[in-house]
């Protein structure tokens, strides 16, 4: 049954904070500590210059409240909450508005991308933030259900875009069939109708294909993807099939999607050799500008920039070098989860 009360915002829509969850020694950043920690302190600054509020979850919050002293502090709420690692996007609470304006805070489960990474204290981030009052709100309890904010899109309007790579993942629902996963989403997010991307890939991706790292709604009527035009790079043909199944898609009343191609990044490797799945894709729209994770790469990056600020003529493109949030494979949306109003206790915004 569908829940018509509610919908899944979409994320050009005004809201009020962001969630980040600080990258510390006991995660998987620990050997290039200081360096990624600069970064995540440069999306902060950005966020907190548009008069956003960034709601930081951290397990010792002196740690980055020292390096944030210079920032305006009405815009920053530390959080202490144990972590395991710093994708909020996946594990952080996923937000629905009722009819009366109210925030429905749906709590999925996160079992670390189909249980390949640990994953006990991220699952447990929503509770804890409310249970210690750093959020309010009505609290759903859908930790039957496995879902990354990551995998999913939405037009606010009630159209949900996704992939069958990471939804079908037998790691996640298995016992679920995609008809039964089509349904729970519907009902659960309030969604009209749900769009299937059944190809796309970027080497070294952990996440079995989400949709934010390669295909992203920028408005109703238009989506913007990651396009592949070397016939010798390995995600030619996956991407080409991607692009011909989104000239298929269509809008709620029955018209062809505008699309938008984005360059890919010029291959990146880890030291180990294995290619990083960098994308310009993972960008994340605020409430006047656009933060867009570049890789130090002049022409592609501002190609890119280029495109984006075509596609948002009223916000600023900002661009963070996310080079060193690719090496743990993830980027600058992966870092990130936006709440509305009514669901930060105290945001002073």
């Amino acid at each position: 049954m569908i829940h018509s009360n509610r919908r899944l915002p979409a994320e050009w829509e005004n809201y009020e904070a962001v969630i980040i969850g600080w990258p510390h020694a006991d995660s998987d950043w620990a050997y290039m500590l200081e360096t990624v920690q600069h970064t995540v302190v440069e999306i902060i600054e950005t966020l907190v210059a548009d008069e956003m509020t960034v709601v930081l979850v951290a397990p010792d919050p002196a740690e980055p409240k020292s390096m944030l002293e210079h920032i305006d502090q009405r815009y920053l709420k530390l959080c202490k909450i144990d972590t395991n690692d710093t994708w909020a996007r996946d594990y952080g609470v996923i937000t629905c508005i009722a009819d009366d304006n109210s925030p429905v805070l749906c709590d999925f489960k996160f079992n670390g991308w189909g249980l390949k990474f640990a994953a006990d204290k991220d699952n447990l981030i929503t509770l804890n933030m409310i249970e210690n009052g750093y959020m309010a709100g009505n609290r759903e309890n859908h930790l039957g259900f496995v879902l990354e904010g990551g995998s999913i899109e939405s037009d606010g309007k009630g159209t949900i875009l996704t992939t069958s790579e990471c939804l079908l993942s037998p790691n996640r629902n298995g016992n679920l069939s995609r008809d039964e996963i089509e349904r729970y989403l519907k009902s659960a997010l309030g969604a009209e109708r749900v769009m299937w991307l059944d190809y796309g890939y970027l080497a070294g991706d952990d996440t079995d294909s989400h949709v934010d790292t390669l295909a992203r709604l920028v408005s109703d009527d238009t989506i913007v993807y990651v396009k592949c035009d070397d016939t010798a790079d390995e995600h030619y043909e996956q991407l080409s099939q991607m692009e011909k199944q989104l000239t298929e898609l269509r809008r709620s009343d029955g018209m062809p999607y505008n699309l938008v191609g984005l360059p890919m990044p010029h291959p990146i490797f880890d030291n180990d050799g294995q290619r990083l799945p960098a994308t310009y894709a993972n960008f994340l729209i605020a409430s006047r500008s656009v933060l867009l994770p570049v890789y130090g790469q002049p022409q592609n990056d501002e190609l890119a920039r280029l495109i984006m600020q075509s596609l948002f003529p009223d916000r600023i493109v900002r661009c963070i070098d996310c080079t060193s949030l690719i090496q743990q494979h993830g980027s600058l949306h992966c870092m990130t989860m936006q709440v509305p109003r009514g669901v930060i206790v105290n945001s002073n915004n």
